[in-house]
């Protein structure tokens, strides 16, 4: 598959997170999950929310790069970013698996939602490693 194509894809897969949610906090429809199934955390929505603009606007121009084929390799930056691109993904594995395997977890470690959608960002992420440490 096309870099620049996964790029798309997990940027489309989150920003169908992020405008879910939004459509329940303020415009409630029965078919997409409750409000508080979206929410991973204790972190205000307002705070949240801003969050989420910020990674999807690096996430869109990363995308933009990816197309205009501006990604120019960088072996010792995708080498830092696979590291944390790993730590990353493993964490979100392990906070599902913690969320599957102990049901009186956390509320955080059974939010299926946020944990689904961290592990399309760690995606995202490893995705640029690759991206910055292959021509």
């Amino acid at each position: 598959m096309n870099k620049a194509a996964g790029f798309f894809i997990l940027s489309f897969l989150f920003g169908l997170r992020v405008l879910g949610q939004a459509v329940q906090r303020w415009f409630p429809v029965s078919f997409l999950p409750s409000f508080d199934a979206f929410q991973g955390s204790r972190l205000p929505y307002s705070v949240l929310l801003s969050a989420q603009i910020i990674i999807f606007g690096g996430m869109l121009a990363v995308c933009r790069r990816a197309l205009s084929g501006s990604l120019e390799p960088n072996v010792r930056r995708g080498f830092a970013i696979a590291l944390v691109g790993t730590i990353y993904m493993t964490g979100s594995i392990l906070r599902i698996v913690i969320g599957l395997l102990l049901p009186t977890a956390s509320h955080w470690f059974r939010a299926w939602i946020p944990g689904f959608f961290h592990l399309v960002l760690a995606a995202f992420v490893l995705l640029l490693a690759r991206a910055y440490r292959s021509p």
